[in-house]
């Protein structure tokens, strides 16, 4: 305002136009300087001001080209709405001024450009005026009444740049929305708007003949009753529709098929373009005849739909789509289900007409989300003297049951490789729940899914979906979050490039945040959701959870990076690893001693050591033979109650294995998920910087004030399972087993026994004093993390053995138990 010449100007004003939708404070501050800057009717005489303000504004919109004008429209509707009950309304005035004056600027831009040589930059201005007048319209068609006479010229512009069709698409738009309006207009008015429409329509591409179709729909429907005319449009295209179907029934491969494509694909569009505004089987169309034109135009269209050529398929599906605006009945016919629902689900169907059934979807839904918009204005104008029971409203529950027909193949979109599937399942899947046609539940894993999306315009849509659920429904997120996450790691898995690289579960940028973080910090806040979603979420690394080694990284991977606030976060999930350590460790180690073929020796129950020992045990596959044989030898020193000294030899056990290597593989597999957990704690340890006395000390059933203190986060610590992602690479579960394979297993058992037995710290050992016993457990854990993963850097000298004890999965909770 004081400063009108500054040169950043629309860009700031772009950029705040934008939070006209956020919290009620910002969107209260954006109206007032926009009210103050735009709305407030200028003096008469002053042109100055009035010219800069509309080069302002129509630059904004400009601007604004390729994100969409949903704020323009929301900003005017939210200051004309704050006015509608006050007597005086500058806004509304401002308007006014702002509308005749841009139809004056798109008058001398006209005259500019017939002679000027820069006619680039003055159609750019006059393409951004017409929009600008459309947005006006969109909102307050009653401002353009006035001008209507004057736009329709702008329909005979001769097109040869993109602006020029830019002018005539939004031309045909204002004039859909203002000419219903008109009082009395003159029949050469209303008969050349008819006429330079059909030429439209019969000369330009799609997106020409999609808004002159619908413009005449106005205009025929709402005024002139001209419904001759638009008939013989109609059964022109229909016509030759049915010729081609006939030629191309009698010999498909016919060379006059080839010369026709521009025509047929013309009239499968058209046809479907006019069935969208126009209802044919009424009588003022086809007069006495019993034809059911729908169900002929639905053959018609869906005998394309076969077709070899995918331009041809795809035109068809688009006509169809518009059809179905007119008639939803239609998508309950078998064959359509069929089709829609094939070309959803199969895994090889073309990728453009994947979208284009997206989009049919997600059009027919707008449409009817206008439709009841404008229906509940209509009802709130004569509310008061209907009975509210016999407002029926039949076209939602239409709607509600076709979504009901195909929403499972809309879902399964999410799983497409190709984000822009992804996209249009999302907008469609939006609308539905919008619009409350389905149950918000059986999608609430989808959108989880879809909040892991690479593209943050679609994660954002996603969340906010689940937000909007979140507010209605208490619970429901918390209900399906599990199932969430293992379909996040099916997104990802479609989304990898790579096929080589195993799937990570947090983002590839500076910032390293877990993919499912929002749907944490959704669930977070409810303590009791919080730990069961945990303990959820650490019961698949079980043994018997039978979980994929792949899957199992992603969910560590996520566990690592969540936002996590408060320390009861962190110690609650290492207190709940010891204790799926102890009970999966020692499962894995009887179930692979079982496995060994020699006399069975009467094994002895595994004790709580035993079972954190296997957790060890998972990552030595990287170790050396010396690593492995030095805590052997100390084992055999300190422990009394080992079983027979051969045993823990490696090639004693090489000798016992079986000839079938199928548990050697399962006994690989099934120890990631506990080297992974392993891993997971030493991590959380290191990023929060606990010590061992304070891990051990948590107990769950504490008041949760205890542990209520802010972390206090490390920069610089990466959780890296170096052997989980050297296991996934080397596709070890699939690969042939040599002797050196094997080898690598068995000293990866040896450890992980070596490990458990060393696991509980003796009473002497608390006191400070560092036995072989803790020497044993440091050397075997840190050679199973694949080498010196970092020291805690927590300034503690109380005990030396912590570090160790904790990398095997410590012990706090087996003691306890």
């Amino acid at each position: 305002i004081e400063q009108p010449t500054f040169p950043k100007i629309t860009e700031m004003c772009v950029k705040m136009i934008r939070r006209v939708n956020d919290e009620e404070g910002i969107k209260k501050l954006v109206n007032e300087t926009f009210q103050k800057l735009w709305f407030t009717p200028t003096l008469h005489h002053d042109k100055e001001a009035m010219t800069r303000k509309i080069l302002n504004i129509t630059d904004v919109v400009a601007a604004c080209r390729d994100t969409g004008y949903d704020w323009f429209e929301q900003l005017l509707q939210n200051l004309l709405k704050s006015e509608e009950d006050a007597s005086y309304k500058p806004v509304k005035k401002a308007c006014t001024q702002l509308v005749d004056n841009l139809v004056e600027h798109i008058l001398k831009y006209e005259e500019s450009l017939s002679d000027s040589d820069n006619k680039s930059v003055n159609s750019g201005r006059l393409v951004a005026c017409i929009t600008t007048l459309f947005l006006f319209s969109k909102i307050r068609p009653q401002l353009m009444v006035k001008h209507a006479m004057t736009m329709q010229p702008y329909l005979t512009t001769k097109c040869s740049t993109q602006n020029d069709f830019m002018v005539i698409c939004n031309v045909a738009k204002i004039l859909e929305l203002v000419v219903p309006l008109m009082e009395h207009p003159s029949e050469t008015f209303l008969a050349t708007i008819e006429e330079d429409l059909m030429k439209l329509i019969i000369k330009y591409g799609m997106t020409v003949v999609q808004h002159c179709v619908s413009c005449l729909g106005a205009v025929v429907n709402k005024v002139t009753q001209n419904y001759k005319f638009v008939w013989a449009c109609f059964n022109r295209y229909y016509g030759a529709l049915s010729k081609l179907k006939s030629q191309h029934q009698e010999d498909p491969n016919s060379t006059i098929l080839t010369a026709n494509k521009p025509a047929l694909l013309r009239s499968l569009f058209t046809v479907g373009a006019l069935c969208r505004h126009f209802d044919f089987d009424q009588e003022d169309f086809k007069g006495n005849s019993k034809v059911n034109i729908k169900d002929k135009v639905l053959e018609l269209l869906m005998y394309f739909t076969k077709h070899s050529d995918e331009e041809v398929q795809t035109k068809a599906i688009i006509g169809l789509g518009f059809a179905f605006i007119q008639h939803p009945s239609l998508m309950f016919e078998q064959e359509v289900k069929t089709l829609y629902n094939s070309i959803l689900s199969d895994k090889n169907c073309s990728v453009n007409l994947k979208i284009q059934v997206l989009k049919n979807l997600q059009t027919y839904l707008q449409e009817e989300d206008t439709r009841m918009q404008q229906a509940d204005r209509d009802w709130k104008k004569v509310a008061k003297q209907e009975d509210l029971k016999e407002m029926g409203d039949i076209s939602s529950g239409m709607s509600s049951s076709i979504m009901q027909l195909y929403l499972k193949q809309v879902l399964e979109a999410f799983f497409h490789t190709q984000s822009s599937v992804r996209h249009f399942a999302l907008n469609v899947i939006a609308l539905t729940l919008n619009q409350g046609l389905i149950h918000p539940v059986q999608c609430v894993p989808y959108l989880i899914a879809m909040g892991t999306d690479p593209e943050p315009s679609m994660r954002n849509k996603a969340d906010q979906q689940l937000v909007e659920i979140d507010k209605k429904y208490a619970g429901f997120i918390h209900m399906k979050a599990v199932a969430g996450m293992k379909m996040s790691y099916q997104v990802q898995q479609a989304i990898n490039t790579c096929p080589q690289d195993p799937v990570r579960g947090f983002r590839h940028d500076e910032s390293s945040n877990a993919l499912c973080s929002h749907l944490y910090s959704m669930i977070r806040g409810n303590r009791q959701h919080r730990r069961a979603f945990l303990i959820s979420l650490l019961n698949l690394f079980d043994d018997t959870a039978k979980t994929e080694v792949n899957m199992l990284l992603y969910i560590a991977d996520n566990l690592a990076c969540f936002p996590y606030q408060t320390q009861e976060e962190p110690l609650f999930i290492m207190h709940h690893i010891d204790i799926t350590l102890s009970v999966s460790g020692s499962n894995l180690l009887q179930s692979f001693k079982e496995s060994m073929v020699k006399d069975k020796k009467k094994e002895r129950k595994p004790s709580s050591d035993e079972e954190t020992e296997s957790d060890s045990n998972s990552g030595s596959e990287s170790k050396s033979e010396e690593e492995a044989s030095k805590p052997r030898r100390l084992r055999k020193r300190v422990n009394s109650d080992s079983d027979s000294d051969e045993e823990n030899d490696i090639n004693a056990v090489m000798k016992c294995l079986p000839e079938n290597s199928a548990p050697l593989i399962e006994f690989a597999n099934v120890s990631q998920g506990i080297l992974l957990l392993l891993m997971l704690k030493q991590h959380l340890k290191n990023l929060c910087g606990f010590s061992d006395s304070k891990i051990q000390k948590y107990s769950p059933s504490e008041s949760a004030k205890v542990y209520d203190k802010a972390i206090n986060r490390k920069t610089g610590v990466h959780f890296h399972p170096k052997q989980t992602l050297d296991f996934l690479r080397s596709d070890m579960a699939n690969s042939k087993i040599t002797e050196e394979v094997k080898r690598s297993i068995v000293k990866q058992y040896l450890d992980f026994k070596l490990l458990m037995e060393h696991l509980d710290p003796d009473e002497e050992e608390e006191d400070g004093e560092v036995s072989a016993s803790t020497n044993a457990r440091n050397k075997a854990i840190t050679s199973l993390l694949g080498g010196g993963s970092p020291k805690n850097n927590a300034a503690e000298t109380e005990d030396d053995e912590s570090d160790g004890e904790d990398r095997g999965g410590g012990t706090s909770g087996v003691r306890r138990r």
